[in-house]
């Protein structure tokens, strides 16, 4: 069991403490109320106390008009009227109602604030609800512990603390919060201080810290304060059970089942048989739940996890047909099903199907659509979500952030971290993970810096995600500061970081400092070279030109190269004019890999430069014979929440008569600059000038010709293509950016481009 879910499963938790619940509406329990001149006022008397109660009566029923037509109607109100109908409100999730009643109120308690509070918290407005705090002229200890527990939710631990501290009384719910704000946010070290610090803790927490040492793996010491409990209930059992279940001992999980003197719930059943099932005994778990006394949808969801999990998809399908009753959580796990297997069609059908859908359910297919790499249909349906006024969970916005970074929408990605702000995520470490590869991959490289900075909170991942997206984008150096930053911060780097290192100083022509790391690896950091590291140092060294060198490395290799190193070692024979080399690394690569595209090209590329034009046509001939088809290269820019597609002589575009002969003009204006085209990136034997015709509507330049006539002066013109951009439009985009005093950043398939002032961020190599 998880420790978060500790925190509000158990009847004295710490939030089903603070929080106000559609059950928890105001009682009259005070005699007095203060009015506006806060003087006391008589007794309530009975009429209104009745009224009060009916309206709670309502609203505890979802009958909200029928609490308002009751109150309007009332003749006298008083502030537990008022706080009556502001909790009926935030129970059913009527949060503007409740801002509209508070606005009116002319005297307020602290009752009346604190459900203020807990609607904006219900609503995910956390800094409408931290300038209320603010603003409150009384608080109490729910009062705290309302803001502490969202805080909590979201990772901001620092802010938990800090309220921690200045809460003028602390009672049990405070330390708890505390406790749970450590444990569910990795700060296992602070938790276990905290805990040590004071004696007299509730059950939950002593069941929330085995937990957290069950999910370490670490269930000796679980089993160590699990002996020192001064009381255990279900929760402990189940804990102790789960986690050793989770570790794979379903030995001592299966003997502490057998031996608990407490009544065994639906919980400890279900521990066991998803025990069995995570440990891949499916038929255990199938016994164990077959002997259950009882079984409630709980029961019939653990057996159904178990086939799911097991990934047993027609069993699966079976059982869910058979479950005399289902929930929400039933079809979300056969929506998973589906996804798991790739079936997004059935995924979807089972969406459409479901009578209600909660916030893990649009979750999941926007999951199921972004690693099917469907991000439009991901971004659609994130529409159709607003609609209906759910929130993003923080798995839907990673899978958001995650397709927003594949089409390389900014504005759709800039427009979902204004979501994260007012939603209060923005500090934490799954939002700022995704965010800064949304930025990276959309070639905003500030504003990818910007939010690794502000981070309360870093893992490797994120460390990694910067220094791969600087080497990405050819600034290596800045990727080899922030390896360094790693090691004064006492981070260690992993086989990803080393790759992320290697390949910066590749494209950022750091070539013995590449060497220098890739041969100290194993010493320094005790990481063995991978295939991906030894295929960054067949790029970094071809990109210096040391072919033979390179080519001795991957002779000299403990196993056999793969087709990706072989692909460096070419891309590096062509722009160092090596035909040789690239001939008998395009045999390689073609012999594990028969059908790239890419590198049937790359070769034709190569035998053109050399106008060996019996080459490029028999490598045409194979490519035919083997059912090789070109990818056809297309260029897109995002401007004014549209994307605009182009291919090479687009004819389709509304405006392409502009750009046409805009690229005239320029072309001219280029020409006079001493701009040369590079014919060698003509695959026909034809004439000069009929090669530059050719060359002249690239669907990047058309790309970049429109992103010059619409994107405002000073604004980065971002241009994203399918494919490898070709020598000619690369050199070409340099003069643009130089004659149109604009920076262009361009995202081809293999890296980044920033064109600036006549140069790239590539210098030249890519």
């Amino acid at each position: 069991m998880r420790f978060s879910r500790l925190f509000h499963s158990h009847p004295k938790s710490f939030s089903n403490s603070n929080s106000i619940t559609k059950t928890n509406f105001p009682t009259n329990q005070h005699n007095k109320i203060k009015t506006k001149e806060n003087k006391p006022t008589v007794k309530w008397d009975a009429e209104v106390i009745e009224q009060n109660k009916a309206i709670a009566k309502h609203m505890r029923d979802g009958h909200v008009s029928d609490a308002q037509q009751l109150f309007d109607q009332m003749p006298k109100r008083t502030i537990s009227s008022y706080n009556t109908m502001l909790s009926g409100y935030v129970a059913n999730s009527h949060f503007s109602r409740a801002a509209s009643l508070f606005s009116s109120m002319t005297s307020r308690d602290v009752i009346s604030y604190n459900t203020m509070l807990h609607c904006h918290v219900s609503n995910g407005d956390l800094n409408s609800a931290h300038k209320l705090f603010e603003e409150m002229p009384m608080k109490d200890n729910v009062s705290y512990n309302t803001l502490i527990s969202a805080y909590a939710r979201l990772g901001l631990v620092d802010r938990v603390k800090e309220l921690f501290d200045r809460a003028p009384v602390r009672n049990n719910i405070s330390f708890n919060g505390l406790l749970a704000a450590y444990l569910q946010n990795g700060r296992f070290k602070l938790a276990l201080e905290l805990f040590y610090s004071k004696q007299n803790w509730d059950i939950v927490s002593w069941n929330a810290m085995i937990s957290a040492f069950a999910q370490r793996g670490e269930m000796s010491d679980a089993q160590k304060l699990f002996d020192q409990m001064p009381q255990r209930d279900n929760i402990t059992y189940n804990t102790m059970i789960s986690g050793y279940a989770q570790n794979g001992d379903m030995f001592k999980a299966r003997k502490l089942f057998d031996e608990m003197p407490v009544k065994k719930d639906v919980f400890t059943w279900t521990a066991v048989v998803s025990g069995y099932a995570k440990n891949g005994n499916l038929e255990e778990a199938r016994g164990v739940f077959a002997k259950m006394p009882e079984r409630n949808i709980v029961s019939w969801n653990s057996i159904f996890s178990a086939y799911v999990q097991s990934r047993r998809l027609e069993e699966a399908k079976a059982l869910f047909d058979q479950m005399p009753c289902r929930d929400t959580v039933s079809w979300n796990l056969m929506l998973t099903a589906y996804a798991n297997e790739g079936m997004i069609e059935e995924a979807h059908k089972v969406f459409d199907e479901m009578p209600q859908r909660d916030t893990v359910s649009w979750s999941a297919m926007l999951s199921a659509y972004s690693q099917a790499g469907m991000s439009e249909s991901a971004l659609n349906l994130f529409i159709q979500m607003s609609r209906t006024g759910q929130k993003p969970n923080r798995s839907a916005f990673a899978s958001l952030l995650t397709a927003c970074a594949d089409v390389a929408s900014l504005q759709c990605g800039a427009h979902l971290h204004a979501v994260l702000l007012k939603a209060g995520y923005s500090a934490g470490l799954f939002a700022g993970n995704a965010l800064i590869a949304l930025y990276f991959k959309c070639g905003d490289v500030e504003c990818a810096s910007k939010v690794f900075d502000e981070m309360e909170e870093r893992d490797t991942a994120s460390w990694n995600t910067v220094v791969c997206g600087f080497g990405k984008h050819g600034f290596g150096r800045e990727a080899l500061e922030v390896f360094e930053r790693m090691g004064r911060e006492n981070v260690r780097p992993d086989d990803i970081t080393l790759v992320g290192v290697l390949s910066a100083c590749s494209h950022g022509g750091l070539v013995e400092k590449g060497i220098s790391l890739f041969y100290s690896m194993d010493r320094v950091y005790g990481i063995t070279p991978k295939p991906s590291h030894y295929t960054c140092m067949v790029d970094l060294l071809g990109r210096a030109g040391r072919l033979r060198e390179a080519l001795n490395l991957l002779e000299d290799l403990p196993f056999e190269p793969d087709a990706s190193m072989w692909g460096a070692l070419l891309a590096a024979s062509r722009v160092h004019r090596e035909p040789d080399v690239g001939k008998l690394a395009a045999v390689r690569i073609l012999e594990l890999e028969p059908d790239n595209a890419g590198m049937y090209v790359l070769l034709s590329n190569i035998y053109a430069n050399y106008s060996k034009w019996s080459e490029v046509q028999e490598t045409r001939v194979l490519m035919r014979e083997r059912g090789v088809r070109k990818v056809p290269g297309f260029s897109w820019i995002e401007v004014g929440n549209q994307v605009h597609l182009f291919s090479v002589g687009d004819l389709v575009h509304p405006e392409k008569e502009r750009i046409y002969a805009f690229l005239d003009n320029l072309g001219v204006r280029m020409k006079k600059t001493g701009f040369v085209s590079d014919l060698g990136n003509v695959l026909h034997d034809v004439e000069e000038e009929e090669k530059v015709e050719m060359l002249k509507y690239h669907s990047e330049k058309l790309a970049v010709a429109f992103g010059i006539l619409n994107v405002p002066f000073g604004r980065p013109i971002r241009v994203m293509k399918n494919l490898r951009v070709c020598e000619d439009c690369h050199n070409a985009i340099k003069f643009i950016s130089k004659i149109e005093n604009r920076l262009i950043v361009l995202r081809d398939s293999n890296r980044f481009h920033h064109f600036s002032g006549g140069s790239c961020s590539c210098g030249d190599y890519w």
